[in-house]
């Protein structure tokens, strides 16, 4: 990013004050928090688009991230006021407060108080428990390269196109990829989260030296674990044209199924690239528009069970 910061005193992004706005964030990349508000103002319409009215994680480092970094989900009296909160009742039968957005200055609300990353839920607050989404988050363990994992988000799309079912793909601005398929809300989170376990838990069994659907991390070396654990209540996943609290301030980008073909980076996009394609069509938009239906015979196909 080109954007001249001062080196004392406030700015405003959005009619949100910013303090400590020359505050570099992103050292190696000399991003500052200025530059990091003024991204958000860019990207925040189509996150929005993305993920706005869901709840959120977001991963705060105040002093940057080389200092220390945390996740959060609750709403705190006084934090981020331009973002909206939600009641949900949690695992344990409690009720706390969450947060959600609607527009850009909840983001750049959340930015002031240290946010540098923004993490959704698979599912709308006017509807939360039915998920609007199944994601397959394709982890490369060790000695797996990107090239590997960038062949299986393909083999992974052919394996949910052959259930009827057409997917988007996202670069996580990490080592891996997010297989995203957007649905209609008919099913509850048992299911969805029951046919993704399913799903990858075949792949795994048909391909064993390759692919691991179990979480430990000493299944993972050599095999790319297929992250099912996203899809039940309360997990969230990275939305996309957010930054990552990573050296080099990489952005998770969608990309369209040609792209990643010969993408040679899945961290490639930093906040300068991600703004550029903003004035490009959203393959992951283009998905969002056309939902489909988790079938009956898709679950059944996969060996996973239904609820009542």
């Amino acid at each position: 990013m080109t954007d001249e910061t001062p080196s004392e005193g406030d700015a405003t992004v959005a009619g949100i004050k910013i303090t400590h706005p020359g505050r570099e964030v992103f050292p190696r990349a000399g991003l500052t928090k200025l530059e990091v508000a003024r991204y958000y103002e860019k990207a925040g319409p189509r996150m929005i688009e993305i993920g706005g009215h869901r709840p959120l994680s977001l991963v705060r480092c105040p002093e940057g991230i080389d200092g220390d970094c945390f996740y959060q989900k609750h709403g705190r009296r006084g934090f981020a006021t331009a973002l909206e909160r939600i009641e949900i009742e949690e695992r344990a039968g409690s009720v706390d407060d969450y947060l959600y957005a609607t527009r850009t200055e909840g983001l750049i609300s959340a930015v002031q108080m240290g946010t540098l990353e923004f993490h959704i839920w698979g599912a709308r607050v006017d509807r939360l428990e039915r998920p609007d989404r199944l994601i397959f988050d394709l982890d490369p363990g060790k000695g797996v390269g990107w090239e590997a994992t960038r062949d299986m988000a393909a083999e992974v799309r052919g394996e949910l196109s052959d259930l009827g079912l057409a997917s988007a793909a996202l670069v996580t601005g990490g080592k891996g990829v997010h297989v995203c398929v957007p649905l209609r809300r008919t099913w509850g989170w048992d299911t969805l989260k029951g046919f993704a376990r399913a799903f990858a838990e075949r792949l795994a069994e048909r391909d064993p030296d390759r692919i691991t659907a179990a979480a430990a991390m000493e299944r993972r070396a050599g095999r790319v674990f297929i992250d099912w654990l996203r899809n039940e209540r309360g997990s969230t996943g990275i939305c996309p044209y957010s930054l990552r609290a990573r050296p080099g301030a990489p952005v998770a980008v969608p990309v369209t199924w040609e792209e990643l073909a010969t993408l040679q980076d899945p961290a490639g996009f930093d906040a300068a690239a991600a703004a550029d394609r903003l004035a490009e069509d959203c393959p992951y938009l283009a998905a969002l528009s056309d939902k489909q239906t988790l079938t009956k015979d898709a679950i059944t196909d996969v060996g996973a069970w239904e609820e009542e």
